[in-house]
């Protein structure tokens, strides 16, 4: 079903979640695939209907650093970075501090996790705090800022948020502190040296 990202068309994509349903979703990025982290079926379906390989781990959105400090830990540079750039394009690896989402998702110690900066989907992750945050395609294909490739590429999700052509879609900066350094694990919209600059 696709659907406007209105208050109704929220609502629905809320409730989707809730009853362990896929959305697919406009980001500050490109489109993303959601559901409920703590679903293990849902899970399954997004590793399913993506055809990703199960070794390569899924990141979590949540709806703000506070709700996202229930599940994860973060160093003294990670969360200057956060404070710094969410809502936005940086992917932080940090600690897992929730056995449930570690083993609905099947991670070890470490979880990759974002604030996205767009009113959309802050207005779906305000009710319901944290959600899966993939790539709306299939493994290995390029992700997609258009909503008609989306729905011309990619299927098996439940219900569609339309946001429009996602302006200068570049995916996030995916980054990781190691012993007080940062790795960059996928460059993205945030360059290296605006990282740096942050601590």
């Amino acid at each position: 079903m696709i659907v406007a990202c209105d208050p109704d068309g929220i609502k629905l994509a809320v409730i989707t979640v809730k009853r362990g349903g896929l959305v697919v979703f406009p980001t500050d990025t490109v489109y993303g695939l959601g559901c409920d982290p703590r679903n293990p079926k849902s899970i399954e379906s997004i590793y399913r209907i993506k055809k990703r390989n199960e070794s390569k781990n899924l990141p979590v959105l949540g709806y703000s650093k506070e709700e996202i400090s229930k599940i994860a830990i973060f160093d003294k540079i990670s969360n200057k970075i956060a404070d710094k750039f969410w809502p936005g394009p940086i992917t932080l690896l940090v600690k897992l501090n929730d056995e449930n989402i570690k083993r609905v998702m099947n991670l070890d110690d470490k979880i990759a996790v974002r604030v996205p900066n767009h009113p959309c989907t802050l207005s779906l992750l305000k009710e319901c705090k944290l959600i899966v945050g993939t790539s709306a395609n299939y493994s290995g294909n390029p992700p997609y800022s258009d909503p008609k490739k989306v729905l011309e590429n990619f299927s098996g999700f439940d219900v569609f948020l339309d946001g429009g052509i996602i302006p200068n879609s570049i995916e996030s900066t995916v980054v990781e502190i190691v012993e007080g350094d940062l790795k960059i694990l996928r460059r993205g919209k945030i360059s290296e040296k605006e990282l740096t600059a942050s601590f």
